[in-house]
């Protein structure tokens, strides 16, 4: 049995019961059983279940890992007479000490002696805990007990009453189809690009004197993509039913969870571990996190970030065998240090071999015995590093340099190109697992240039596995200077950070969103909220309620969620703490639901609550000042586009770290910062992205890079205005 410490770990269990006649018949369910689940046989002492919603009962406890089947049974009372129990038929339940277990089976209750037979729905889960687990969950209890006095909310908050899994009931509002509801993408393309299509362009090959990611060299550099673009099919599984209602905000109860970028539910420690050597952090590493204290302290460390840079330039210099990731890896690097304001570009080696050497070249071109090739491969480095210096000294910040540079002797001559100019960080990719390297090299082979005219899809397979044989060879690990090392990192499978002489604010930025990637597929889907009553009205900010077309919408998400994530138990909800987000959500059962105070629309200071016309009437110079620079600009007593991509980067970190599907349900103005970092928009484009009411943007994340589908699912009554 796992353990923390040499201390046992505990099973935590979950137990469901959902039944809409027991409030009819005003009975309350409760569980008796063997020790220690329930204490004893006596239905008298039986542990009551706890009304978690209109129709749903649930009860939680702790059993040691290490213990003998446990048997128990559900029983029924008169709220006023405790005397009279039903118990319910058939022979008893037992539960074992496995973990990540899920029951579903139905409860029956002979009410009288004659047919009147009730049914319930049962679920019991259980699932092992350490014991740091449920001391941090103990812990976010008694945080809730006394309340945060910042705004009144807490940053991140999680439903302790999580709906039994069942058909929403709404499912005649959406058709079955799904693909009835797409729509164009206008800002990505929706098939697979080759990560290396997306990096910086050889200018020094070019000779255009300039360099930009989105010119014509795609043909020239043979972008051809392959693959099915597809998104994932899920299997189909159980559904029930349940009832909904309109719900108050105090039916919303919620448990403070710490704003930590682990996970909000029961704060699980990752498999990743770190190997520290010589790990420094400086004072600004340690300001890299914003306090929760609302809007004032997030523009206190946006003027920070995106104030002066740091004066010494970085170059991430990937270290890896081919189909180990560094590409992807690299990529998202890129977009995750763009997003936060540093000017930071992808140079890959291999793009620039291609357009010197042509992409007909075979395996032997790769033999490290191969004087020729081993010389025009160092000759493309060269001029790779050339221009990414040159860029530096033009104003970039930090530089990705993508290659296999396997050899002491390469690195060798890549530091001493730098020195004087800017810090190296090697960044090694390793990884063991088999399958893994398996589907990669067969993606490689699908989707780079170097194959793109070869018909025999195996041949390239063969031909690619020789080359890696031939790099195999001559690889000598990094062991020299600054150094992040990812070991199995993207099976995952758990994994190992490994760090050497890494100090300052932005290594530190980079480690810490390392240490939370992985290269899992999984669809994240982002949508607003349904039409709020302020939108209505034309009125910015607020924290009003749902109109009728919003609470249509609301239905009309539920059963798409349910049809879409129908076979993801473990797919999460993510709210706003604004009633519009939660009222939206309600109606989505069968999955946690939480709120980060992170994903709340942005403060519009003084201008809360009013329209654009009031505001242009009685403050024209912050009308017109917000005109000027929509992304810099900053509400009095608010906040500005900048401050809330910075208090965002804790929802980036988790959505990275997820394994799981994901739906974010949140506003105008945070969902377009939150798209601009996976569409790898620039800044300045983020303020006039079109996110549009009653419309769901899926991304898919995974090795072949971000793909977008959108679902329209109803059109807006009211045209409304982005703050």
């Amino acid at each position: 049995m796992a353990s923390s410490g040499g201390i046992s770990d505990q099973l935590f269990v979950s137990v469901k019961l959902e039944s809409p006649r027991l409030a009819e018949l005003d009975l309350d369910p409760h569980l008796f059983g063997s020790h220690p689940v329930a204490g004893s046989w006596d239905p008298c002492k039986a542990l009551p279940l706890e009304r978690a919603a209109a129709a749903l009962w649930d009860l939680s406890c702790v059993v040691p890992s290490q213990h003998e089947p446990l048997d128990f049974k559900f029983v029924l009372k008169q709220k006023n007479d405790s005397s009279q129990c039903i118990v319910e038929e058939g022979p008893n339940r037992s539960l074992g000490c496995q973990s990540n277990e899920v029951e579903m089976r139905s409860a029956v209750f002979k009410l009288d002696e004659g047919n009147d037979v009730l049914e319930c729905k049962i679920q019991v889960e259980t699932e092992m805990l350490s014991p740091f687990d449920l001391a941090a969950s103990w812990r976010a209890h008694q945080e809730y007990l006394q309340p945060s006095t910042v705004r009144g909310a807490h940053d991140v908050t999680i439903n302790t009453g999580l709906e039994g899994r069942a058909k929403n009931g709404f499912a005649s509002g959406l058709e079955l189809d799904l693909e009835k509801y797409v729509v164009p993408t206008p800002n990505m393309d929706s098939g697979v690009v080759y990560a290396a299509n997306l990096t910086e362009n050889p200018r020094s090959l070019l000779q255009t004197g300039s360099s930009s990611n989105n010119d014509t060299t795609k043909d020239i550099l043979y972008n051809s993509t392959k693959g099915d673009s597809s998104p994932n099919h899920y299997a189909k599984t159980m559904k029930g039913t349940t009832e909904g209602h309109e719900p108050s905000l105090e039916e919303h109860r919620a448990m403070f969870v710490d704003r930590g970028v682990g996970s909000p539910n029961f704060g699980r420690p990752t498999k990743e571990t770190f190997s520290v050597s010589n790990f420094k952090l400086d004072s600004e590493a340690k300001q890299d996190m914003p306090a929760a204290e609302g809007a004032v302290a997030a523009a206190a460390v946006a003027d920070q970030m995106y104030g002066p840079k740091e004066d010494r330039k970085l170059a991430i210099v990937l270290v890896g065998l081919p189909a180990r990731g560094k590409t992807f890896t690299a990529a998202k690097l890129t977009r995750y240090l763009r997003w936060l304001g540093h000017e930071t570009k992808h140079f890959n080696v291999g793009k620039y071999r291609r357009l010197k050497h042509g992409t007909n070249q075979t395996a032997d071109f790769f033999r490290g015995d191969n004087r020729e090739g081993v010389e025009a491969r160092n000759e493309v480095a060269a001029l790779a590093m050339e221009d990414m210096l040159s860029w530096m000294q033009e104003g970039g910040q930090v530089g990705i340099f993508d290659a296999t540079n396997s050899t002491r002797i390469r690195r060798n001559m890549l530091m001493k190109m730098a020195e004087g100019k800017c810090k190296i960080i090697f960044l090694e990719t390793i990884c063991n697992d088999k399958d893994v390297l398996e589907r990669n090299i067969r993606l490689k082979v699908q989707q780079s240039p170097d194959y793109a005219e070869q018909t025999d899809f195996e041949a390239g397979v063969q031909d690619f596995k020789e080359r890696l044989a031939y790099y195999e060879k001559v690889y000598e690990p990094v062991e020299e200077g600054s150094y992040i090392k990812m070991v199995d990192m993207v099976s995952g499978k758990g994994g190992q950070l490994q760090i050497n002489d890494i100090s300052g604010y932005l290594p530190g930025r980079i480690v810490f969103f390392l240490v939370n990637c992985h290269l899992t597929p999984r669809p994240i889907l982002l949508t607003r909220h349904g039409e709020s009553m302020d939108n209505v009205g034309g009125r910015i900010g607020g924290d009003s309620s749902l109109s009728e077309a919003g609470q249509l919408y609301s239905r009309k998400l539920a059963s798409f969620v349910e049809k879409r994530l129908k076979s993801e138990r473990t797919a999460s909800i993510w709210t706003s703490t604004l009633q519009r987000t939660i009222l939206t959500a309600h109606p989505i059962i069968g999955f946690p639901k939480i709120q980060w105070r992170a994903l709340d629309e942005i403060n519009a200071g003084v201008c809360d609550g009013m329209t654009y016309d009031e505001i242009k009437k009685s403050k024209p110079e912050e009308y017109e000042s917000r005109k000027k620079d929509k992304l810099r600009y900053r509400y009095p007593r608010g906040e500005s586009y900048l401050d809330v991509i910075q208090r965002l980067e804790p929802v980036i970190i988790e959505l990275e770290r997820q394994r799981a599907p994901v739906v974010v349900i949140a506003h105008q103005a945070v969902l377009r910062a939150l798209y601009a970092y996976f569409a790898d928009k620039p800044l300045e484009e983020v303020p006039n992205i079109e996110i549009p009411l009653h419309t769901i943007i899926e991304i898919q994340m995974g090795v072949a890079g971000v793909q977008e589908k959108r679902y329209k699912l109803m059109d807006a009554v009211h045209h409304t205005m982005g703050l």
